[in-house]
């Protein structure tokens, strides 16, 4: 498997697509709702059909699941792409330049190729399985900060977080307590590769979509991150909850997030 070829596939689909988000900053003529706080523009289905397109141009027997159209199904149902055309809608709608195209590969599950691409900032994250984390072309290491009180983390607010107020804000609190401080930025494919590049120790959210973590997990693993859900177990796109750190950290963050 080409997974050169697949990865250079997903960065120009990326750019791509960051021109035709950037098109759109400042120019929107119409915000929908998913749910209450669950935004989507011309923007985001402009994104996804454009990263649609470049992958069933050179890759027409693959599966791809995005995040506005779902799943769309072909003959290879090992290959998948895993897509978000748009993460951080939130933010791009307010012109807050913290959003990001993430694009992921798997083959049988396993996630092979992750890019994620902040088209406000042109900060390109790569990484291929194996072979390390990239920022612009350069490698990456997680954060060798071993005190949490010294720590920068960050966190995101899930769209039911009204229906689960009290262990969410409990576990901030938590956090709060213990870290040098907490952000909450919009968008967990960047937070991901924050912590990827050592600008956050840590990162934690619940009732995230696989097209939210799917690129951003595989670049910080390779960049030296630990990956699991709340109690320490391996994280998966089924899991609904998320705890990437540093190995230093990781210990202190998950005593802190099992309630």
């Amino acid at each position: 498997m080409d997974l050169e070829r697949i990865k250079n596939t997903a960065i120009g689909a990326a750019y791509d697509s960051a021109a035709i988000i950037n098109g759109f900053s400042g120019r929107l003529t119409r915000i929908a709702k998913k749910g209450p706080i669950d935004l989507v523009t011309e923007a985001d289905i402009a994104s996804e059909k454009n990263i649609i397109a470049a992958i069933r141009s050179r890759f027409p027997d693959h599966d791809i699941l995005a995040e506005e159209s779902g799943l769309n199904r072909s003959t290879d149902a090992t290959c998948q792409w895993i897509v978000d055309p748009l993460d951080g809608t939130t933010n791009f709608a307010h012109q807050i330049p913290v959003f990001a195209v993430s694009i992921a590969f798997a083959s049988a599950g396993e996630i092979l190729v992750g890019i994620v691409l902040n088209p406000a900032t042109g900060d390109l994250f790569t990484a291929i399985r194996g072979q390390g984390a990239m920022l612009n072309n350069q490698p990456i290491r997680v954060s060798e900060e071993i005190n949490l009180a010294d720590s920068l983390l960050a966190t995101g607010f899930p769209y039911d977080v009204k229906d689960m107020l009290d262990p969410v804000m409990e576990r901030l609190r938590r956090c709060v307590e213990g870290a040098r401080g907490i952000r909450r930025l919009g968008s967990a494919a960047l937070d991901l590769c924050f912590v990827a590049c050592g600008r956050f120790a840590g990162f934690w959210e619940e009732n995230l979509k696989p097209w939210d973590t799917a690129a951003g997990w595989l670049i910080a693993e390779e960049a030296g991150a630990q990956v699991t859900d709340f109690s320490g177990r391996p994280y998966g796109l089924d899991k609904n909850q998320i705890l990437a750190a540093s190995p230093p950290i990781h210990p202190a963050m998950k005593s802190l997030l099992e309630i």
